[in-house]
C-alpha cells in the first residue's frame, strides 16, 4: 500500500511508526546535544548521533526500501520546530534541490549553491524520481498548527515552474496532512507542497529525512551526507 500510494499520489501517511518512548528517547538525546538553530530549526542534521541512529533504524529503513529497493540510504536530515515563538509560512513549491559531494558541470544539474560548507544543486526529475522524503512527527499536527500540504499526484509533472506551480493550486484541491505522534508522512520531492503559520501554542516539531535508492546518481555525481 505504501509503494503504491507514492507511485500514484505523491505520498502515504504512516500512522504510529514509531512509539512515544522513541520520540522521548531521541528527544532527550538531541536536546542534550545543544546544536546550533536557525529560527526554523535544525539544517544538516544527520551528522548528529541521535538523528543518524534514528534515521538507520530497522523501521525507517524497512519503510524506505519498500519504496527504493534494498539498497536505500539516508543522506539528509533537517528538524523543522515551528511554534508561537518561531512561525513561518511556506508557499506552494517542490523540493529540488540536493547536497553533493563535489561540483561537476552536468546537463540537467543547477543553479549551484553553498549551504553551511555543503555543495547543492537543483536536480532534474530524473534523479528526483530516486528520493523519499520521511518526515517523523515529534508531536501531533494538526490543522491548527500549521502542518504540511499537498496537491496529490503532481509529484508526476516534473521539476515546474513557478507558474505551473501556481496554476496546480489553483486547479487542485489541497490536502492537509494531519499526522500524530510518531507517524510519519513518506513523500516525493516533486509532490507540490506548503504549510501555513501555526495558529496555537502547540509545538509543531518534525524530523525531515531524505532517503536515497544509491548515494551514486550517475554522471559521476554522488549525494553529500548532510
Amino acid at each position: 500500500m505504501l509503494m503504491n500510494d507514492v507511485d500514484e499520489i505523491g505520498f502515504s501517511i504512516i500512522q504510529n511508526a514509531l512509539s512515544d518512548s522513541d520520540i522521548s528517547e531521541f528527544l532527550i538525546t538531541l536536546n542534550a546535544a545543544a546544536l546550533p538553530r536557525s529560527r526554523a530549526g535544525i539544517r544538516h542534521a544527520l551528522r548528529h548521533p541521535a538523528v543518524e541512529k534514528l534515521a538507520n533504524c530497522t523501521k525507517l529503513l524497512n519503510i524506505s526500501r519498500s519504496v527504493l529497493g534494498d539498497t536505500a540510504v539516508a543522506f539528509r536530515a533537517t528538524l523543522f520546530d515551528k511554534s508561537p515563538e518561531s512561525n513561518w509560512l511556506v508557499v506552494w513549491h517542490q523540493d529540488t534541490a540536493l547536497p553533493l559531494q563535489e561540483r561537476r558541470e552536468v546537463k540537467g544539474w543547477g543553479p549551484w549553491s553553498l549551504k553551511d560548507g555543503v555543495i547543492y544543486a537543483h536536480a532534474p526529475a530524473e534523479a528526483l524520481s530516486k528520493i523519499l522524503a520521511m518526515r517523523i512527527h515529534l508531536d501531533d499536527s494538526t490543522v491548527q498548527n500549521g502542518p504540511l500540504r499537498v496537491l496529490p499526484g503532481t509529484h508526476s509533472q516534473g521539476v515546474l515552474t513557478d507558474d505551473a506551480i501556481h496554476q496546480n493550486a489553483t486547479q487542485i484541491s489541497a490536502m492537509d496532512c494531519i499526522v500524530p505522534k510518531g507517524g510519519i508522512l513518506a513523500m516525493r520531492p516533486l509532490l507540490i507542497h506548503s504549510s501555513s503559520k501555526s495558529l496555537t501554542q502547540m509545538p509543531r516539531r518534525v524530523l525531515h529525512i531524505e532517503y536515497a535508492g544509491s548515494l551514486c546518481l550517475g554522471d559521476d555525481l554522488k549525494l553529500a551526507i548532510a
